[in-house]
């Protein structure tokens, strides 16, 4: 197959693209950098990237491709473990516009979906029906259906419902060259010639070759057309991994989803005693049989006691009934301990500690980097323990560590392992490590994949498992479908070598000077970078649960607007071959432009990408003796411009109030022409505290004096909210100081990627510290406290002050929990709505806030996700319309739905000013609610 890498045959073979198809072709270099790698250990630079409209345009795709000699490779979500979502050809991307249901039918139960439908758009659209879609990985909210049937996926409830292969009943498919089949059981295309034949001359290869097990993926479904099975096409085609053709239609099977579930932990000495237990649980029916160990539990979360755990969730018509169900399987499972939850959130908190092991299991507890490679192989249930004590034998003589987790009830065990990929004798103890891996699994009975496919990572080794009689079939069978080749090449029939295509391979062999100390990555910004394993996480339509990730990517539904995929462009610059130019990329600029900085991938990524971080790096060095935009010189320094401006603030507002001076004045900032100015106090917080200084309480120890940081957004925009935290501390027997003037976090000065001014300014403050470092901290403002404890010690590693700071910072309801428990709020007995600050969910946590605010009688919680604003992000010209995307995503609706007599709860002076400007509501800090709410002292002024 052609590579078409002279330039002239690439410009002509996009050209024809874009001439047949009505979507778009993209041959860019942002296109090519972003389909690169899918979320295994391997990568392959693409030609292009298309963007088909509709089947036609699959057609018409494909058949240019076939007349210029180049492979193809379907993707959907690019979650694929084993590799086969990359290619050197041209990839089809099948999520930006294929994702349609075309018909749901409750009274058949079945619907009609386009590939790029995301698993979750399905559910939610059966769900009304009480049905869903039995397959159900733990990538659900950006998984498509298309590749979960390229996969054969299954999903942690396949013990109930099967695999993807059992639950589909006719494909649409589209051959390379452009010729469309329908499969459908019963029936062979009479396209596919020499298929018949095929099978009848080799019927008792087929009835022997395949083991029996319930998740074997491996290889291609040759058994399904035996004419015993039905002679099924469309069973056969799942699992072939973009090999054969591409799906442009899929007629479905739903299933009733149990009015009532609850979910049974049982705890167990270690992972073989759980998987031994599991297969006696079978018999009683349950809907999951999910396995893992505590060395991937982070936290326990309420698990009962052991050393490994089975989830296993019930159903049943009520919710006694469900909870009945999971009681006998309680009592039947021979565990250490054990318990049965029942409402809603609790299964949903358990469940999420279960989902994320795919990203957790990327660390070892000591932060060393474990790899897929070997995710999913299966064995039979009744083998699975002693399968998992020789695994761990051999991990132990291959001098490796990894955690196995997943699906027990079929035998499927998750694993990550901490391979050396970067050098020649890890990669050699890789091979060496996956040949005698293989030859476990095959003595046990088993199959290489029991989920997520062969792809390059295990497609060498199925000769092993299944002879070279059966393989050579398969590509006996790969040539009927796809004569030419031309359909995702190197994957299960003759494959590429499971050491070739390393994604590793490129990046520099050296640490690379950078600005951030980089302490979980030991100081090396490649490693940080390689931290993005592609879970995708970060591509779901709405925010999980309470979760921040990814704003811009659901406000543009752009891959290069997602964490992956900025992770995948910066890994790109640094390996040099799609993208030339290092730091000075436009690429890489265009891509973080639209990220808020909202740090909501440092929790809610599993792997913990911190992409923050990497725009604040990446901004430093690009801008490095460059000309700045605008907003780096106005907003980026706002702490200096403040502080000047702070005698002259009623001049500067009346200023603000003439309209063609104030639009003069944002057009030279670099500030969106849509935005108002905010007014400037006519006194600061600090000035106010040194006049109130004196009124408050009585000092009777050391302990009843607080120390509140005066960060600029409270000293010079809200002072408001300086004056309500002093009121709240003196009502808990506090006296409030300032630890010194001129004291600045450097925040805009990190989001601006000024770092070198942002470690001046810090290092500045530490000098001019006036207080003892270990004592708390109050910082009113979560973007500053934010920055205090990460931004700080990671710009300033080696000053030890930095770190014992950084340990210092508390939120006011942090401190009011830690230091003045006693202290009994104000019961204010009010709905409350807003949102928690990104920063706050990321780095702070919100949990002594909710307390606080439960305790004082303010009820419901407050909307995740991000306001949009972001400090300067929603300022700056260009990003309006993504920063009020980002508000209508929850915090307005939720302001919108709100009660009368709703007080609306922000902490951080963006969340406000957004609201304000966008809602037109006033939204106060948790200590202007409290302050509020308590009675009025002689001589306390809330000024």
């Amino acid at each position: 197959m052609a590579a078409h890498r002279n330039p002239t045959e690439r410009a002509e073979l996009a050209q024809a693209l874009r001439t047949a198809v009505r979507g778009e072709a993209d041959f860019g270099t942002t296109a090519r950098a972003l389909a690169t790698m899918d979320a295994s250990n391997y990568r392959r630079v693409p030609l292009g990237v298309v963007f088909p409209r509709d089947a036609d345009d699959v057609a018409a795709a494909l058949a240019v491709c076939r007349a210029h000699g180049v492979p193809v490779v379907p993707r959907g979500g690019g979650t694929s473990i084993a590799g086969q979502a990359t290619g050197t050809g041209v990839v089809l991307d099948l999520t930006r516009h294929l994702r349609g249901i075309t018909e749901l039918d409750p009274g058949s139960r079945t619907a009609v979906v386009q590939p790029g439908v995301v698993l979750d758009e399905l559910r939610a659209a059966a769900a009304p029906h009480g049905l869903t879609f039995g397959p159900d990985p733990s990538t659900h909210s950006r998984c498509t259906l298309g590749g979960m049937i390229g996969n054969n996926s299954c999903g942690a409830h396949s013990v109930a419902w099967g695999t993807t292969a059992d639950n589909v009943r006719a494909l649409t498919v589209t051959r390379y060259g452009g010729d469309t089949l329908r499969l459908s059981r019963g029936t062979v295309p009479g396209a596919l010639a020499g298929l018949p034949e095929l099978i009848r001359t080799h019927l008792a290869l087929l009835r022997t070759g395949f083991p029996e097990l319930p998740r074997r993926i491996s290889g291609y479904a040759l058994d399904a057309l035996l004419p015993e099975r039905g002679t099924d096409p469309a069973r056969a085609f799942c699992g072939s991994e973009g090999t054969l053709g591409v799906v442009t239609e899929a007629t479905v099977r739903l299933v009733e989803v149990p009015a009532a579930r609850a979910l049974a932990v049982l705890g167990y000495a270690d992972e073989a005693a759980a998987a031994e237990a599991a297969p006696g649980l079978l018999p009683h029916h349950p809907l999951t049989v999910e396995g893992m160990a505590a060395d991937l539990v982070r936290e326990p979360a309420g698990l009962p006691r052991g050393g490994a755990w089975l989830f296993v969730e019930t159903g049943g018509a009520t919710p006694a009934e469900a909870r009945a169900h999971a009681e006998r399987v309680l009592r039947a499972a021979g565990a250490l301990d054990g318990t049965v939850v029942t409402d809603l959130a609790g299964q949903r908190t358990l469940w999420r500690i279960r989902e994320d092991a795919a990203g957790t299991a990327t660390r070892m507890p000591d932060g060393t980097e474990a790899w897929p490679g070997w995710e999913d192989c299966a064995v039979p249930p009744a083998r699975l323990g002693p399968y998992l004590r020789d695994f761990r034998a051999l991990l132990a003589g291959h001098g490796l560590r990894g955690t196995p987790y997943g699906h027990f009830g079929d035998g499927c065990i998750h694993v990550r392992i901490d391979f050396d990929l970067l050098g020649p004798e890890g990669v050699a103890r890789f091979r060496r490590f996956s040949e005698d891996l293989a030859d476990l699994v095959v003595a046990h009975g088993g199959s290489l994949s029991g989920e997520h496919g062969d792809g390059q990572a295990r497609a060498e080794l199925l000769p092993r498992m299944y002879g070279d009689e059966l393989v050579a079939l398969f590509s006996r069978y790969k040539d009927i479908w796809d004569p030419d080749g031309g359909m995702n090449p190197g994957i299960l029939a003759r494959p590429a070598r499971l050491d070739e295509n390393l994604r590793f391979e490129v990046l520099p062999k050296r640490p690379v000077d950078v600005a951030f100390g980089y302490p979980h990555d030991g100081g090396d910004f490649s490693a940080a970078v390689r931290r993005c394993v592609g879970v995708a996480k970060c591509r779901t339509a709405q925010p999980v649960g309470a979760g921040v990730m990814c704003p811009s990517y659901r406000a543009t539904g752009e891959e290069a607007h997602s964490t992956r995929g900025r992770a995948r462009l910066l890994h790109e610059m640094l390996a040099g071959e799609v993208i030339t130019d290092g730091w000075r990329s436009s690429e890489v600029r265009e891509a973080l432009d639209l990220c808020l900085s909202c740090k909501g991938c440092r929790s809610d990524c599993p792997v913990g990408v911190d992409m923050a971080t990497y725009k604040a790096e990446f901004l430093h060095h690009h801008y490095r003796r460059r000309l700045r935009p605008a907003a780096h010189y106005t907003m980026g320094r706002l702490p200096t411009w403040l502080r000047l401006a702070a005698p002259f603030a009623p001049a500067l507002n009346a200023l603000t109030r003439f309209r063609p001076l104030a639009a003069l004045a944002k057009r030279l900032a670099g500030i969106a022409p849509e935005r108002t100015i905010p007014l400037l106090p006519r006194q600061t917080f600090t000035r106010w505290l040194g006049r109130h200084r004196g009124k408050g309480t009585v000092i009777l120890s050391d302990d009843q004096v607080v120390t509140v940081w005066p960060d600029t957004f409270t000293n010079h925009l809200s002072p408001e909210v300086g004056r309500a935290a002093v009121r709240v501390l003196e009502a808990a027997g506090r006296r409030t100081l300032v630890p010194g003037r001129g004291l600045c976090c450097g925040l805009t000065y990190v989001s601006t990627g000024q770092l070198d001014k942002a470690r001046k300014v810090m290092r500045r403050t530490l000098d001019r510290m006036g207080f003892r470092l270990g004592d708390p901290l109050v910082v009113l403002e979560p973007s500053c406290a934010a920055t205090l404890r990460t931004d700080l010690p990671e710009l300033l590693p080696d000053d030890p002050r930095a770190a014992e700071l950084a340990a210092s910072v508390r939120t006011l309801a942090q401190y009011l929990e830690e230091y003045a428990s006693d202290w009994q709020p104000p019961r204010l007995n009010r709905p409350a709505a807003g949102q928690t600050h990104c920063h706050q969910h990321a780095v702070l946590g919100d949990a002594a806030e909710r307390r606080l605010r439960e305790r004082a009688g303010l009820t419901g919680g407050l909307s995740g996700g991000c306001c949009g604003l972001a400090g300067n992000f929603g300022f700056e010209r260009g990003h309006w319309d993504v920063s009020v995307a980002c508000a209508e995503e929850s915090l307005l609706p939720s302001v919108r739905a709100s009660e009368p007599g709703t007080a609306f709860l922000a902490d951080g002076f963006s969340c406000r000013t957004q609201l304000a400007q966008l809602a037109g509501v006033r939204a106060r800090h948790l200590a202007e609610v409290l302050a509020e709410g308590l009675p009025p002292e002689p001589g306390t002024s809330c000024g």
